[in-house]
């Protein structure tokens, strides 16, 4: 039985064969690399859907040099001290780098659970299946997770839209949802190096109707870029990325290497 659930009809589904199928045969193919499709085209929106190729490579080539890795040993902390459970849900996986590691604490651990991801970028997603092995995969959106009501003891969010109703919807009550965000001066020296007038992140308040803050950590370190091309990758992965015009971007183009600080805030909140 597969914790994903049929985004036509809501049954459960079945993994038959290389198929998902569901009581009332609406199926869904497997791809060769072990993820499926389970995003619907009213659920699609008009633009395109999530990272493109070259940006989900450039991250995937950024986060696998270690740059991101105090941020993701304590999101591990994070998710070994607070589960409560077997069933995770990475609620926009992108290539698979955070929920792997996700897995690696747990195994490592001898903490038995059931981990899947989604993300609605279907790039991402393949490139997360070919990472990951153990894992349940799904290309969907946020805003309509194929899982059945209050099946997930646990579900992380990084950086992806936040969909408060959705969340809660999927999650047990006092199940536990771990969302990291930008705090206030990250990567700041980047901004200041490119922007004429540069601002701090704003970083909202933690109060989130529904939910309970259990806790909240500041992890915050310098990053040494040392090429052109880690530099572009980063940014890559900023909302700047799609509103910088050509002086910033010549600006960006010319920097070589970079010292910047990362900032991130990791609040843990309860379903109530």
């Amino acid at each position: 039985m597969s914790i994903f659930i049929c985004p036509v009809c809501g049954q459960k589904l079945d993994l038959s064969g290389n198929s998902y199928v569901c009581g009332k045969r609406h199926s869904f193919d497997r791809a060769r690399s072990g993820y499926v499709n389970l995003l619907l085209s009213k659920h699609m929106g008009k633009t395109v859907h999530g990272d493109n190729k070259l940006m989900v490579q450039a991250r995937r080539d950024f986060l696998d040099k270690g740059y991101y890795s105090p941020l993701c040993e304590a999101l591990c902390e994070a998710v070994e001290n607070n589960l409560k459970g077997s069933v995770i849900i990475d609620a926009g996986c992108g290539e698979g780098y955070y929920t792997s590691a996700i897995i690696d604490r747990l195994n490592g651990a001898n903490i038995k659970a059931e981990v899947c991801g989604i993300d609605i970028s279907k790039t991402a997603v393949e490139y997360s299946s070919k990472r990951i092995k153990t894992a349940e995969l799904a290309v969907a959106s946020v805003f309509h997770i194929p899982v059945a009501d209050n099946s997930c003891d646990m579900l992380v969010t990084l950086f992806a839209p936040y969909c408060g109703e959705e969340f809660q919807r999927v999650l047990r009550k006092d199940g536990i949802m771990i969302m990291a965000i930008p705090s206030q001066e990250h990567l700041w020296e980047l901004k200041k190096a490119i922007y004429d007038t540069p601002y701090k992140n704003e970083v909202k308040p933690y109060e989130l109707e529904g939910f309970e803050l259990v806790s909240k950590k500041r992890v915050t370190y310098e990053m040494r870029l040392e090429s052109q091309e880690d530099i572009n990758a980063l940014f890559s992965m900023t909302p700047y990325y799609y509103r910088t015009g050509r002086e910033q971007q010549e600006r960006l183009a010319k920097l070589g290497h970079l010292t910047t600080k990362a900032d991130f805030e990791l609040l843990v909140y309860r379903n109530i």
